[in-house]
């Protein structure tokens, strides 16, 4: 199997997860802006995994610009990622209807935290693949982001339990960091 192929088949659950993600949310009940006010919690949980989703489809989408051929082990790690975020709209939908409170938090970050560990392991995977010299081994250097997420996502399991808010915090301050576009993969790529 091809690069393009597992892009394409990454590209079309990720596609889906956001879809389910969307379908969830309810419609307000009146029709003023007050009646929104209400699903604020909704719309910040969905806002939240959505941009999660977005990093994750844009540094695969990088990740495999790195790939020259495929094996069995990296399709069945890139299916173990796609199996973590694909649970991103359940527990979404479990966080609104529990109003944020501590065991849902901490599931959500176990599910963040797994998604991290997994997309870790495929970049290892590629690089075992391509060799210790390859582009995504240049590009990656110690991957400081990558590894201050993770321990992000820990703690936040964390204070899930005791101070779900600081969970929440954690949670945005992560997707904050990783709005800001990675350009290491870039800078290797076009330099091929």
């Amino acid at each position: 199997m091809g690069r393009q192929r597992l892009e394409a088949f990454s590209d079309g659950v990720f596609a889906v997860i956001i879809t389910i993600m969307v379908l969830d949310l309810k419609v307000p009940v009146g029709s003023g802006l007050t009646d929104l006010l209400g699903l604020l919690p909704s719309i910040y949980g969905y806002a939240l995994s959505f941009i999660f989703v977005g990093i994750y489809w844009t540094n695969h989408h990088h990740l495999m610009h790195t790939v020259g051929k495929t094996n069995g082990g990296m399709l069945w790690v890139n299916l173990f990622l796609l199996f973590w975020i694909s649970l991103f709209p359940f527990c979404v939908s479990w966080l609104d209807t529990s109003h944020f409170a501590g065991v849902p938090t901490a599931v959500y970050a176990v599910i963040l935290f797994m998604a991290a560990i997994s997309y870790t392991i495929l970049q290892n995977t590629i690089i075992a693949t391509h060799g210790r010299d390859s582009l995504l081994a240049k590009a990656l250097g110690n991957d400081f982001k990558g590894k201050i997420s993770i321990g992000f996502y820990v703690a936040a399991l964390a204070a899930a339990f005791y101070m779900p808010m600081i969970s929440q915090v954690l949670f945005v301050t992560v997707a904050i960091i990783w709005l800001v576009p990675d350009r290491r993969i870039e800078r290797v790529v076009t330099q091929e």
